[in-house]
């Protein structure tokens, strides 16, 4: 996978979502970089890791990572989220904190969990990844500025960036669609054994900003925090977004 590492201070590492890659954090990035070394991840099949083999699944992601990287803060968003949770979970003397931005504990709704994209539309995702994964790319930026009061230019923003790494592995995508489908790590907050901090957007309509609060109430150090955002708050709330970082790292351990 590659990593790639710039700025000065105490190390985090940045991991993206579904379909994107670590250039996609540049306005964070560009930000934290100045009181933090930055380790800014391409997940498998996207990216600079478009060739990386390494399965698609967090805790594979996370068991390649943590030896390639300092102890350090893990700020996932979306998807990237699910690999900071099960890193937080299975490494946590590796791990000084989490940071989850607009990442649920179980992405898909269900009978029990109604803080989570419609099967309906999920579907309609996964079949059309096979026809025109360009134009499913496309549909999910839309949905992740969807409600966000400057949807038009964090959507030109995250067009800007999406392919300009190049263009994503089609079983990565598929593989990351199956992750999202079925991963569910609501029974496990309570066991996190580390600080965890849930960053949501109250207009974000993939992850409701109230999936975030219930997950930050599981276990006693979890902090949660919302912006007037969509999807992506480190686009459209990127100063607010690193101040809440840099605060959370403030409070934690060496």
């Amino acid at each position: 996978m590659h990593i790639e590492s710039v700025g000065r201070g105490a190390d985090l590492v940045l991991v993206h979502g579904w379909g994107m890659h670590g250039g996609i954090f540049a306005p964070l990035s560009d930000i934290l970089r100045d009181t933090f070394t930055l380790h800014v991840v391409d997940l498998p099949g996207h990216g600079f890791s478009r060739d990386d083999m390494h399965v698609l699944d967090p805790h594979a992601v996370a068991s390649a990572l943590i030896d390639r990287v300092p102890r350090a803060l893990w700020v996932g968003w979306s998807l990237g989220g699910l690999v900071t949770l099960d890193a937080a979970l299975s490494f946590p003397d590796r791990i000084r904190g989490i940071v989850e931005i607009a990442a649920s504990p179980r992405f898909l709704a269900a009978p029990d969990w109604p803080h989570g994209v419609p099967l309906a539309t999920f579907e309609q995702f996964e079949s059309g990844l096979l026809d025109d994964y360009r134009q499913v790319v496309e549909r999910f930026l839309a949905l992740e500025v969807l409600g966000s009061q400057n949807a038009q230019a964090e959507l030109r923003e995250l067009r800007k960036h999406v392919f300009e790494r190049g263009e994503p592995d089609l079983d990565a995508l598929k593989q990351g669609m199956r992750v999202l489908e079925n991963a569910d790590f609501r029974a496990r907050l309570s066991q996190l054994a580390i600080a965890n901090l849930w960053i949501a957007g109250r207009r974000d309509r993939l992850v409701p900003s109230a999936a975030m609060a219930w997950a930050s109430q599981q276990n006693p150090l979890g902090s949660f925090v919302e912006f007037s955002s969509g999807h992506a708050p480190f686009i459209s709330h990127a100063a607010q977004v690193a101040q809440a970082i840099s605060e959370f790292a403030g409070g934690l351990a060496p």
